[in-house]
């Protein structure tokens, strides 16, 4: 085997992006509340950057070269000569810096004792903060500790607990809880807890199916004196044919009238599948528009941004100066050199995402303003590379700028991507969007006789009679969609 070095030349070209660019291509890409904790994590972490005081004007020259020094090292009294005119420019400059409670305070140390007197904003919203609430396992653990049980059954309905999901089902089987858990628990012991932990609060919780779970509600509107056998037997046998809606079928099975039926899966309508989620908490997301579409009393359409509760950033004056004074350390001047210029970049990109957001959105409100007066009916095929040929970026920056936004509408609060889709010509040669098709095919089933619903074909044949003509199994697709079960299963009998 013979090893050798050798040198090759090649050329090759290789794209690069600066960190400047990839955080700028971050920042477009945030939601507004992700927005919002980027920012509060940079205000810890970097101390240039400071939130700007709107009260400030905003175009206000910064402070002169020649107070770059410490001024407050500086005699009060710096020329009687001139009407001390040198000591109150630089109180006024104090002021401009510090807030106008600096010229109002009596003394040098009044700020200080202000400050230490204002309540904490940040302390005020923890202290008023809703404490966390109890979730499943722990609201049924703290009802176990008052059953009254062998030591056994008692570690063995432990086990259960821990075991009952979200939702208050138990799907793990029982003869596999004593092989998952430290505690020496049997299969018969786990077998005569599960009885004791079904009888908890919320009621069907330990439940191993939707029938068990449906069975251990009925079971107690029964021994409160009601006759639920109708709804027992229903539940037990006939789960499918509800689902399927095969009334005749379970009144024929049954021996009753279709009107008994009815009202049985009435009743049993009022039953709770999911018992854990009345305790177990839940996260709910809030959404934060980026951007306001709004129209004037004389129909003019105009986009204004939301900053939410993001604060207006801006670099600290004083660490400017620092920066530039020849007396500051070596160190210290790098250190601050360095967050001068991550906060520049960040605000830079703040201002770069707030700018693109607000051309997309005009750009898109520009197609679609019919969806303002009509609905979601006017929606118009917009493809993203027109909006971006239009606002003059790539269609990947407008992808990234909007995903995860949202934009308020008089008609409500809507994601942006929305508005993006593609869609067909009506019969009138106009463009239609395919949220424009959903809903108009929902209007169309909003209208059926419920008694003999329309089957794809007919709605089909409904919205080409409407000017949108589709196959039938695009109507199959957007029915299923939008969650809407087919013609026999909306029959009402």
């Amino acid at each position: 085997m013979r090893m050798e070095a050798s040198q090759h030349l090649r050329l090759e070209q290789q794209m690069k992006l600066a960190p400047r660019i990839i955080q700028a291509m971050e920042i477009l890409q945030l939601p507004m509340l992700a927005l919002q904790e980027r920012i509060d994590a940079e205000l810890e972490t970097n101390p240039v950057l400071e939130v700007k005081n709107p009260d400030v004007d905003e175009e206000a020259p910064p402070a002169p070269e020649e107070y770059a020094e410490d001024r407050g090292e500086q005699p009060l009294v710096v020329d009687e000569s001139n009407g001390n005119q040198d000591d109150f420019q630089r109180l006024a400059e104090f002021e401009a810096e510090y807030g106008p409670e600096f010229i109002q305070s009596d003394g040098p140390y009044r700020r200080a004792a202000v400050a230490r007197d204002e309540r904490d904003p940040k302390m005020d919203a923890m202290a008023n903060a809703p404490a966390p609430a109890q979730s499943l396992n722990e609201h049924l653990l703290a009802q176990w500790a008052f059953v009254e049980a062998d030591e056994p059954i008692k570690a063995a309905g432990r086990v259960i607990i821990n075991f009952i999901e979200e939702d208050g089902y138990l799907r793990t089987p029982l003869e596999e809880l004593p092989q998952r858990t430290n505690e020496s628990v049997t299969v018969e012991s786990v077998n005569e807890a599960l009885r004791l932990v079904q009888g908890l609060d919320p009621t069907g919780v330990g439940a191993r199916d939707l029938t068990e779970c449906l069975m251990l509600q009925l079971s107690v509107e029964a021994a409160a004196g009601r006759d639920v056998k109708l709804e027992a037997e229903i539940v037990t046998r006939f789960l499918r044919d509800v689902e399927m809606n095969r009334l005749p079928q379970i009144a024929k099975r049954t021996g009753r009238t279709v009107e008994q039926i009815k009202e049985a899966i009435e009743n049993i309508s009022h039953l709770n599948p999911l018992p854990g989620h009345l305790v177990a908490v839940r996260s709910v997301p809030v959404i934060r528009p980026d951007a306001l579409v709004e129209v004037d009393e004389d129909g003019e359409m105009y986009v204004t941004m939301s900053d939410g509760n993001s604060p207006r950033l801006h670099i600290s004056n004083s660490y400017r100066r620092l920066a530039k004074n020849r007396k500051t350390e070596r160190d210290a001047k790098q250190f601050i050199q360095k967050n001068i210029r991550s906060a520049q970049w960040l605000i830079s990109a703040i201002q770069q995402r707030r700018n693109t957001v607000r051309r997309v959105v005009e750009e898109v409100f520009l197609v679609q303003r019919d969806f303002i007066d009509r609905g979601e009916e006017a929606l118009k095929p917009l493809p993203m590379m027109d909006v971006a040929n239009k606002v003059g970026v790539h269609v990947a920056t407008v992808s990234r700028a909007v995903a995860g936004k949202y934009v308020q509408t008089p008609r409500g609060i809507f994601p942006l991507r929305m508005f993006f889709s593609g869609g067909t010509k009506t019969a009138d040669g106009d463009d239609v969007s395919w949220d424009a098709v959903k809903a108009k095919l929902k209007e169309v089933i909003a209208a059926e006789d419920k008694s003999k619903p329309l089957n794809d074909d007919q709605l089909a044949a409904e919205l080409t009679g409407h000017g949108i003509k589709i196959a039938r199994r695009t109507v199959a697709k957007y029915r299923n969609l939008l969650d809407i079960p087919p013609a026999r299963r909306r029959r009402e009998f």
